[in-house]
């Protein structure tokens, strides 16, 4: 039986908390770039790395897993020192991967509308739309967040049936308009990834919350057309003379 890439990141990623070696070979060590500018890139190997961090009781759960041409992107809870959500990012190549992006921040909420960061939709659907999708996140990204037409947002999302797991915000949209707008605190300034499966379509982004450098990971479901459930990390980037590695957050 062939494993996915999907399964083969999933089990790395579940490594991270029993220790198990195994999974390692998943990974590229020699060729592998590492996108976290808070790591230090080759300073010890990922199996040794994993054992140390399992014998600090570390909890792992994939939320949800996707794969999308040579990238496989992952949904994710980490329990460390504290409870964190993220989104991790693998580019394969050969077989094994090879370059690695994540965004993490504090786990927060529930939001105004009672939702958390990780619940809602799991499973993918209508398979056959990924590139139909891909092409329509990326679409209301540009002009709604990036460009700030705000009409994108009532062309694109469907306030009956939208879903909000951002802690920032709840299911009323009238807090997104206040947020992206002139007067508002988010600033999306320039789309770099767009990755894809099904309904499920991850877009990561580079702007300003609050004025400071920031990288915005947004995972959107679509259905029928219209924007129906969103959550999101919002990661502040630091300063280049702090970074562990040179090959940028993005």
């Amino acid at each position: 039986m062939v494993t996915s890439n999907k399964d083969r990141i999933c089990a790395l990623l579940k490594s991270i908390e029993t220790g198990d070696p195994g999974p390692v070979s998943v990974v590229n060590e020699v060729r592998y770039i590492q996108h976290n500018p808070q790591t230090h890139e080759g300073s010890e190997g990922l199996a040794a790395l994993f054992k140390r961090l399992s014998e600090t009781s570390p909890r792992v759960n994939i939320v949800r897993a996707f794969e999308d041409g040579a990238f496989v992107f992952a949904h994710t809870e980490y329990d460390f020192a504290r409870r964190n959500i993220g989104f991790e990012v693998f580019r394969f190549e050969d077989g094994q991967a090879v370059e690695h992006w994540d965004n993490i921040q504090k786990r927060l909420g529930p939001n105004g509308s009672g939702h958390s960061m990780v619940d809602g939709t799991a499973g993918v659907r209508d398979v056959e739309k990924t590139e139909e999708n891909r092409v329509f996140v990326r679409a209301f990204v540009e002009t709604a967040l990036i460009a700030g037409d705000q009409s994108q947002i009532d062309a694109c999302i469907d306030p009956a049936a939208f879903v909000e797991h951002s802690p920032r915000f709840s299911d009323d949209l009238t807090e997104l308009r206040a947020a992206i707008s002139d007067a508002g605190d988010v600033n999306y300034q320039r789309l770099h990834r767009v990755l894809a499966e099904g309904d499920f379509v991850l877009t990561v982004c580079e702007g300003e919350l609050e004025g400071n450098h920031t990288s915005f990971y947004d995972l959107f479901r679509v259905s029928d057309g219209k924007i129906v459930e969103h959550w999101d990390t919002i990661e502040s980037i630091a300063p280049r003379s702090e970074w562990k590695n040179d090959n940028g957050k993005f």
